[in-house]
Formats: C-alpha cells, structure tokens, sequence
C-alpha cells in the first residue's frame, strides 16, 4: 500500500472512531432526558458511522492496482460508496421525520437540557476536527469516499449545532417562564434537522452518480489540456475528438493528435510522450491515451474544429489538395478503352 492509500485508510479509521464514539454519547444522554431531536442525532451519528465505514472500505479497494479482470482498475468503488452512502442519509432523514411526528402527537418533557446543549457541543466541536481532517486528505488525494464522509460530519456539526440551540432555548425558556410549554421546540428542531439531512443527500448522490455515468471532466480541465496542446503548434496540427470520464480519484483522457506528415514515427511518438508527462503532471492520477494522425490539410470536419493551423495557410493549401485528390480519384481513359477494346 503506497504513502496516500495509507494515509486515506488512516484518516477513515479515525472516522469511524469519533462517530462510535458520539453515537455511545447522544444515546445515553437521549434516554436520559427524553430528547427525540437527540435521539435522531444519534440516529444521524449511526449512519455517518456506516458511511465512515463504506468509505473505509472502499478507499482501500480503490486503491488497489489495475489487474486482469479490472483493467482500467478500482475507482468507481469509491463513487458506489458515495451512492450507497447518499441513500443511507434519506433513509435516516425520513425516520427522524417519522419520529419527530409521534413526538409532536405525543408530546414528552425533555429533562434536564443543560445535558442536551453539552453533547450537541462536543459533538460539534470533535466533528469539525474530523472533517477538516476529512476534508484535507480527501482533497489532496481526490478521494470521493473520504470527501463524501466529510459532508456526512459537516453535516452533523450544524444540525449538532441545531439541537443544541433547540435545548438552550427551552432551559432559558424554563428559566424565564416555567409555566410556558416549550417543550414542541424538540420534534420541530428534528424536523428541521431532517430537511438538512435529506439536502446534504441530495448533493451527494448527484456529486456520486456523475462520474458513475462517466460525466466529462469539468470544463476548465478540458480547457487546460487544449491550451496546453495548441501550445506545441505547429508539430501539432490539431487536437479533437476528446473524451474524458472520471472514476474515483483517476481521471481517463484520451483524445486524436494530429501531426506534420512528414514527422517520423519516433519523432511523433516522443511527441506523444512528452504531452502525456505535461498532463500527469497537472492531473497525476490520470491515464491518457493519444491517437496519433498524420495531416496533410485534407481536413475531415471533426479535425477542423480543433484545427490549429492558421485558417490562411490551410486554404492556401487547398486547392492542391484537391487538384491532387481529384487526380488520384480520376479513371485512367486510356485503360478503360483498352480494355473494352479487348477480344472477348
């Protein structure tokens, strides 16, 4: 396992730790006091605890080398990761909904509160920590599994954050006017705490699904390699028909060069080198693959649009092209009566 990888499983571990741990905390003080909209943080914790999980393991699939029967090797296990992960979180959000309805149909006193605003803050301060830490390996390694469990917990430090306002303003409520009910403050902040869920859920699952139907990279990526390749004009006389896709961290490039004819096969295969070296070195998980052509000015109309040749010289050309197409193309008269001239 390579330097990244290990730093990618080791930043999952301590995810799946810190979410055991808060889910340990919010049960016990939940029952204590009878807050459902806690409750549901623990219920939020447990599915980010199954994310960190998932994303665990498939950073450590994903970074696997290309073998026989995954040749273009084990990427999209972290966008399947990011999937799985994006319906576990409706599926919480909904349940937390459920419940926060019996609650308001059946309202309960929350005791003692003062315990509710405590863990929602450590809560949120050690989820802050985490997915910073999340954030930055996830980042630096384009890991989509780790920056996937890093919304999870970024998630959960605001509605943290939520439920702890929720519990303050029903202890200051008690403290002001002990004979107003509050107590419907706790169902409506999981309520809202829901919402959030389900939104975060919402950007996951279209963040994931796009590279596992092999979405184009963005359009300044695309841009940059364009730039860089017209920047090696005139060896290269046009760059076109690119298609690019991403799954997990690796990036797939391939795209049709075309070439002075009279470069040799050396001459136009270090050309091909020295542009795949320049765009690993901008994108190094990438895997590029050129398909050389030579050109004569004879453009097809895909070679034209990202032709680079000035558009003075090329029609200058043309009419050469043409004159020297038609020649070849022209039947031979003097065969053609010959042999119909032949006895049979």
């Amino acid at each position: 396992m390579n330097e990244l990888a290990k730093k990618k499983t080791s930043v999952a571990i301590l995810s799946v730790l810190s979410n055991s741990g808060l889910i340990i905390l919010k049960i016990i003080v939940g029952l204590l006091i009878g807050s459902v909209s806690i409750l549901s943080e623990a219920i939020h914790s447990a599915i980010d605890l199954l994310a960190a999980i998932i994303a665990f393991f498939a950073v450590r699939t994903s970074s696997k080398e290309a073998d026989e029967h995954h040749p273009y090797g084990h990427g999209k296990y972290e966008n399947i990761s990011g999937t799985i992960e994006a319906v576990l979180i409706f599926v919480a959000a909904i349940w937390i909904i459920y419940e926060a309805v019996h609650k308001f149909l059946k309202p309960g006193v929350v005791q003692t509160p003062v315990w509710g605003v405590a863990v929602m803050f450590i809560s949120a301060a050690v989820n802050i920590v985490v997915s910073k830490r999340l954030f930055k390996v996830g980042k630096e390694t384009d890991s989509v599994a780790l920056q996937a469990d890093a919304w999870h917990l970024r998630t959960d430090v605001y509605t943290s954050l939520g439920v702890m306002l929720g519990m303050a303003a029903i202890l200051i409520g008690r403290l002001v006017s002990p004979s107003t009910d509050l107590n419907w403050i706790d169902p409506t902040v999981a309520v809202l705490v829901a919402v959030m869920i389900m939104y975060a859920a919402y950007n996951l699952t279209r963040e994931s699904a796009r590279d596992l139907l092999d979405v184009s990279l963005p359009a300044e990526d695309i841009q940059w390699i364009h730039d860089y390749v017209a920047s090696i004009s005139p060896p290269v006389r046009s760059i076109h028909k690119m298609r690019t896709r991403k799954a997990g961290s690796q990036q797939f490039i391939d795209f049709h060069l075309t070439v002075d004819e009279t470069m040799t096969v050396a001459e136009s295969h270090a050309l091909g080198d020295e542009i795949c070296i320049a765009i690993k070195e901008r994108f190094p998980n990438a895997n590029v693959q050129i398909h050389i052509e030579p050109c004569a000015l004879e453009c097809a109309d895909s070679c034209v649009a990202g032709c680079l040749v000035d558009p003075a010289e090329r029609l200058a050309v043309l009419p050469q092209v043409i004159e020297a197409t038609e020649t070849k193309e022209a039947p031979d008269e003097t065969n053609t009566i010959a042999a119909s001239t032949e006895p049979d």
